[in-house]
């Protein structure tokens, strides 16, 4: 990183040039973000991952900017036309647009008009008319003339440059519908005559316009009053033309090849640069939103280590049920037909709740979803008035939203070769229901339905920062060595998919880790890989209790000091948050270890292992709101956010069709950010305000006093996930491994 590009990225994230550079250098190293932000807080100076992200992402601009600027430099040089006034400004550049501009000029081109004009002899015209000279020629030949002019004039650089920024700031963004007119209602009506301008329509609002272009229901076109531009055009067409004593003649030359080199060389390609730009800012603040959502949907509430009794209805086919212990062990599988034969199916729920004592049900939110929750909070209030010595599972409702992908994808076969695919997905609901993240990682975020415009945008960018959210979220949280999946490990700093699937294969042949240390008999773990995942990685009940802290083996040497200067062990001083807070930490500051990292490891020894998730707390609907034809207007109701987009906040009503809150109905007070207001997964309390039924839409408003009738915004809302209407072949009854009737 040369001190041009230190300084500037100094200037562009407002981080210290010798925080960035001890970024850059463990970045080197192999060190990933999570574990820079966590352990080598002294090297960096404290910076969180978002702005150690944001380090890494400008390095790589940076980095390709000049890779790109070599490959340009040595075409120019093979050309013969590099001269140094070019090549210093090609090395002084740090703009992409602005480097592909100056290198317009020498890019390989198809045949062109002005090609063609200078192969008929016509450029010692063009050179008078550029220089200001006396000319003389037809207008055929004036047409040839100023065909190479205008090629001249869109090369130049600072040409480019104005057309494209008057573009970028002064255009304005318009749409129309394709005729013939649809005649049926399409979600793009409010866009059929709209026009915006380009520099302040927000992302959202861009990318439906692009969806209905892309759909072929909408025309889109960037309009630009041309003449202010034509006139900077040509301030600048003169300052290049340093010493040309213009004629009126050649004045009028210039002009037209200006409007010709604009019309037909600049305006297309410059719109088609802004366009991309637009779409990719767009695409950047959508991701965004994306990525915030997931984030808190993977960091919701875990309901832990308790047996859970999972259930995927269905109504055809029955509803798949699953039983999982509490470390989500599967342990067998039945089917039942709450509808068809309710009486048959409640003594099949009740002799499993029996047998397993489940401490919750899950219930996916699919189709019968709620019927099926209705019918399992009945069968387990009957069990408990007959038999109160037997305790009562919670019954929760359980987002399906991407079950199904997990349950055909290779990493479901691979756990569970043996079963059906239906079998898969109720495992998952209810795995899913025990520990969120673990059950998550499994799956494509771009399946769990969080997102806004997710199958629109750029899929690497998506792809690239949905990884560093789960990363990141499965870091923060830590991960049990001795019962995670190898998706789940390949998550963790330092681990690769090959390196976790040879620490699941050697638990497998040796049994559970005893210790953090014993990770280094894997195969292929060395000493790097296990500095960059040991600290994330716990082991519950191991002989030395650190490992089941976030505290690194690097440090242990310094906990046992801390422990000796106490008077007391290791063991003793662990979870022992009296003796923890008397730790001066001062005393233990050397030139490796500052204050930060010693406050990290006394807040350990307070709270070992400690999981930063809330509490769980299921959702509460009400029982007689189960579909859309049961919302009525009034209706106060109590809702789960889904989905936090830029125009509002998507909830979960208990109907399978989710509602809006749009943005003017998030709070009493005036809300520009709706993610200032809400995240996925918050408790709601809204009022219904406005049902379209016949379009599936259900408008919310989260205000005090809200107006009902008064529906804002345009936006509909989407389904949580997609109807089930068939499954595979049935499982069959009673295969359970033990009797599930026995006892009762």
């Amino acid at each position: 990183m040369t001190t041009e590009i230190l300084s500037r990225m100094t200037t562009e994230l407002g981080i210290g040039a010798h925080q960035i550079a001890a970024v850059e250098k463990l970045l080197g190293e192999g060190s990933t973000v999570p574990f820079i932000a966590r352990y080598r807080k002294e090297a960096h100076g404290n910076l969180d991952e978002v702005q150690i992200g944001k380090i890494q992402e400008r390095l790589a601009y940076y980095n390709e900017l000049e890779t790109r600027k070599q490959t340009i430099l040595k075409s120019i040089a093979d050309q013969e036309k590099l001269t140094p006034d070019l090549e210093a400004k090609i090395r002084g550049c740090y703009q992409k647009s602005t480097l592909e501009d100056l290198y317009q000029p020498y890019k390989p081109k198809r045949r062109t008009r002005a090609q063609v004009a200078k192969e008929k002899g016509f450029e010692p015209l063009a050179d008078a008319i550029w220089s200001g000279a006396p000319f003389e020629g037809s207008a055929e030949d004036l047409q040839y003339a100023r065909d190479i002019l205008a090629e001249r004039i869109a090369d130049i650089a600072e040409v480019r440059g104005c057309v494209r920024r008057a573009f970028a700031t002064r255009s304005v963004v318009k749409s129309e519908v394709v005729l013939p007119k649809p005649t049926e209602p399409t979600k793009f009506e409010q866009y059929y005559d709209f026009s915006e301008s380009i520099a302040t329509i927000p992302s959202h609002r861009y990318l439906a316009i692009r969806r209905g272009q892309a759909e072929k229901v909408l025309w889109v076109k960037l309009e630009l009053d041309k003449e202010p531009v034509l006139e900077d055009m040509l301030d600048l067409i003169n300052s290049v033309r340093k010493g040309a004593s213009d004629t009126v003649e050649s004045a009028a030359q210039i002009k037209l090849a200006a409007e010709d080199a604009y019309k037909r060389l600049l305006a297309p390609s410059c719109e088609i640069d802004v366009t991309f730009e637009k779409k990719m800012e767009a695409d950047r603040a959508a991701v965004e939103v994306f990525a915030e959502n997931l984030r808190h949907l993977l960091l919701a509430s875990p309901l832990g280590e308790k047996a859970v009794l999972a259930i995927d209805p269905g109504i055809r086919t029955g509803c798949k049920v699953a039983m999982m212990d509490a470390t989500g062990k599967y342990l067998g599988k039945t089917v039942i037909f709450p509808q068809q034969k309710p009486d048959e199916s409640a003594k099949t729920i009740a002799l499993i709740i029996n047998k397993y004592r489940p401490e919750a049900i899950a219930v996916g939110n699919g189709t019968a979803g709620r019927e099926t929750e209705a019918f399992c909070r009945q069968t387990v209030k009957r069990l408990h008035e007959q038999h109160p010595e037997i305790p009562s599972p919670m019954v929760v409702s359980v987002s399906e939203a991407g079950a199904s992908v997990y349950s055909a994808s290779e990493i479901a076969r691979q756990e569970f070769p043996e079963l059906d695919l239906t079998v898969r997905g109720a495992i998952s609901i209810g795995r899913r229901l025990q520990d969120p993240l673990a059950e998550l990682v499994k799956v494509d975020p771009k399946a769990i339905g969080v997102g806004q415009y997710q199958h629109d945008v750029h899929q690497p960018l998506l792809g690239a920062k949905l990884d560093e959210v789960v990363v990141s979220c499965v870091n923060g949280v830590g991960v049990e060595l001795n019962t995670a999946s190898a998706p789940l490990l390949e998550r963790v700093s330092g681990v690769s998919a090959s390196l976790a699937k040879a620490i699941v294969a050697y638990r497998n042949e040796h049994g559970k880790f005893a210790s953090r240390e014993e990770l280094k008999n894997v195969k292929g773990l060395g000493a790097k890989a296990f500095e960059q995942c040991a600290g994330f990685l716990r082991i519950r009940g191991a002989a030395n209790p650190l490992d089941a802290s976030a505290v690194h083996p690097e440090r242990y040497a310094l906990v046992g000091q801390m422990a000796s200067d106490l008077g007391m062990s290791v063991s003793d001083l662990v979870g022992n948050s009296l003796a923890a807070k008397k730790i001066d930490v001062r005393k233990y500051i050397t030139n490796e270890v500052g204050e930060p990292t010693l406050r990290d490891i006394v807040n350990e020894l307070v709270k070992p292992g400690r999981d930063p998730r809330a509490v769980f707390e299921p959702p509460k609907f009400r029982d007689d709101v189960t579909k859309i034809e049961d919302v009525k207007e009034g209706m106060k109701l109590e809702g789960i956010v889904t989905n936090v987009t830029a125009f509002g906040a998507f909830v979960d009503i208990g109907v399978h069709q989710d509602g809006l809150v749009h943005l003017s109905e998030l709070s009493d007070n005036y809300v520009t950010d709706p993610a200032s207001v809400v995240k996925a997964g918050d408790r709601l309390q809204v009022t219904v305000i406005g049902v379209d039924r016949a379009r599936g839409r259900i408008s919310l408003s989260a205000k005090t006093k809200p107006v009902v009738g008064a529906v804002p915004g345009g936006t509909s809302a989407p389904r949580r996930s997609a109807p089930r209407t068939s499954f595979g072949p049935s499982s069959g009854k009673g295969v359970f491994n033990c009797n599930p009737f026995a006892g009762l």
